[in-house]
């Protein structure tokens, strides 16, 4: 098999040796010729997936931006940058034929970006990659479908995909998406899971997950996270329930309307911790890095209570009396807010 340095020498041996100079100037200066593009500076042009050189080649002739579409195919099958990269690229008035071969081996697509917060649940992702038009005739399929379509093998999706901000091309998939963000949590919940502190009361990385999305959910100061993460560490080993609303919402799904009453501290479902003993079957929501590491790495201390003080921050006691005396302070004071970190006397478990 001839190399490709070795096509172009004989390439170049044969314009030599015809009235090839001619040939060869002809060449150079078509691959050299500034695109057309009518009275555009630019334009986007679109390769989809599996799309030869020839064919993109030929779309570009046929789109009168380039001329000759041979000389840039024979050009790129010698110098062997047949390979280019699907995606959505932006020609310019100073691109040439041989420019846009460079850009299409390069992959220097346009890149978009999308971003999930912290804290947010499984449908409210796809709720948001469903504003994305690429992205919405998927995103509005069922559960099931979309993991399927992605080769993802879980048997629920909620707390698998990291938070953060993912760029794409014209040419991804909502798949695409799904696989960047669930092998980056794959990757951060491994490794935090190999450095956990000793004696935590969790069996498997999936339950520190568990943990992480109650944790993101119960606090908005950042600082507090591992004293959160205490809390619960140290109720569940003394085998007390949770007791936090985070999953009590979780559970009550659409029937959530913005407050939590009595009643739904006494309703069953599987994610009321108030009615269940140790953690809910999954997570509640896709944790952050910080956390999954307050997960692994609780603060240590005696508290086994906390209430929100009304700020975003939560006031932390060891005893129950301290606790409701808090509660007197923060909540009851405030009851318009009608929130409760902990539940009364009466709901307290043992």
């Amino acid at each position: 098999m001839i190399k490709p340095s070795l096509r172009l020498v004989v390439f170049c041996a044969l314009v030599i040796t015809t009235p090839g100079f001619w040939l060869l100037d002809f060449a150079h200066q078509h691959l050299d010729r500034s695109v057309v593009l009518g009275q555009e500076s630019s334009m986007v042009w679109t390769i989809d997936k599996g799309t030869s050189i020839s064919r993109v080649t030929r779309q570009l002739y046929n789109n009168k931006i380039i001329s000759h579409p041979r000389v840039l195919s024979i050009y790129a099958k010698l110098a062997d940058r047949t390979s280019i990269q699907a995606g959505s690229y932006r020609i310019e008035t100073s691109d040439s034929a041989r420019t846009l071969l460079d850009k299409f081996n390069r992959g220097d697509v346009i890149l978009h970006q999308i971003t999930f917060p912290e804290g947010w649940s499984f449908k409210q992702w796809l709720a948001h990659l469903a504003k994305v038009e690429q992205f919405a005739k998927n995103a509005n399929a069922d559960t099931a479908t979309i993991l399927e379509a992605a080769g993802l093998e879980l048997e629920h999706p909620e707390g698998w995909f990291f938070p953060d901000t993912y760029s794409y091309s014209a040419t991804d998939s909502l798949s695409d998406i799904l696989h960047q963000a669930h092998r980056k949590m794959r990757q951060i919940l491994d490794n935090a899971w190999q450095d956990r502190d000793v004696g935590l009361p969790y069996d498997s990385a999936y339950e520190a997950l568990i943990m992480a999305s109650i944790i993101e959910k119960e606090t908005g100061v950042a600082s507090e996270r591992p004293e959160i993460a205490g809390v619960f560490v140290r109720r569940l080993q003394k085998h007390m329930r949770l007791q936090t609303d985070p999953t009590v919402i979780y559970g009550l799904g659409d029937a959530y309307t913005g407050n939590i009453r009595r009643k739904h501290l006494r309703q069953h479902t599987a994610y009321n911790t108030y009615m269940i003993n140790g953690l809910p079957p999954t997570p509640i929501a896709m944790p952050s890095a910080a956390a999954i590491e307050a997960a692994v790495h609780p603060l240590s201390g005696s508290s086994l209570y906390f209430v929100a003080r009304g700020d975003g921050s939560h006031y932390f006691s060891d005893s129950l009396e301290e606790h409701l005396q808090a509660v007197r302070q923060y909540q009851i004071k405030r009851r318009a807010q009608n929130y409760q970190s902990a539940p009364s006397k009466k709901h307290q478990s043992q």
